[in-house]
């Protein structure tokens, strides 16, 4: 009986201890790092990706043969990951990217601060988020009238933005102004 009393005590102890036990704080998300500028964000992720949506307005993705060898193909409809699957990863890519123009500090090409703080900065982005995540949709449903249907959105989306920020009659001292 007494082992049985001394082994409750002890369960009862080591639980009190292990309750009461300070939370160890949790590591801080590491801090979004800018590395490039807005046109060189566009030119490196949304421009490609937003070619291999409007490539297949006119070309089933299913029916894009691979390179010879996919692993090395710069086409991403022909690589390794090519297709439909190309169109869906193209649209994801156009989704989160919109993340990347909300980050703190970005700058324009010009130097300027990317127009984050304009009342319409977020309705723009969001333009691009839904745009990339109707691209994502049709890929996933292998339906070229969707992709019709995702590219007409994104050509939207993308010209509300240039009309408004980049397209200035300035060049490029005027953008995002």
């Amino acid at each position: 009986m007494r082992t049985f009393t001394g082994i409750v005590i002890s369960t009862v102890f080591l639980l009190l201890t292990a309750c009461s036990a300070p939370e160890q704080p949790k590591a801080a998300a590491p801090a979004a790092q800018i590395e490039g500028n807005l046109q060189q964000v566009m030119r490196g992720v949304l421009f490609p990706n937003s070619n291999v949506i409007f490539a297949t307005q006119s070309t089933n993705p299913a029916e894009i043969k691979p390179a010879s060898d996919p692993s090395t193909a710069t086409d991403p409809l022909q690589g390794a990951y090519g297709g439909w699957t190309a169109v869906e990863n193209a649209g994801i890519a156009m989704a989160e990217a919109a993340n990347l123009l909300t980050i703190p500090g970005r700058k324009c090409a010009n130097g300027l601060d990317v127009p984050m703080n304009k009342p319409d900065w977020p309705q723009l982005v969001q333009g691009l988020r839904d745009a990339g995540m109707k691209a994502y949709e049709a890929g996933k449903s292998k339906n070229q009238d969707k992709i019709l249907d995702a590219a007409d959105t994104m050509t939207t989306a993308c010209a509300n933005c240039h009309d408004k920020y980049r397209d200035k009659p300035g060049g490029d001292a005027e953008r995002c102004k």
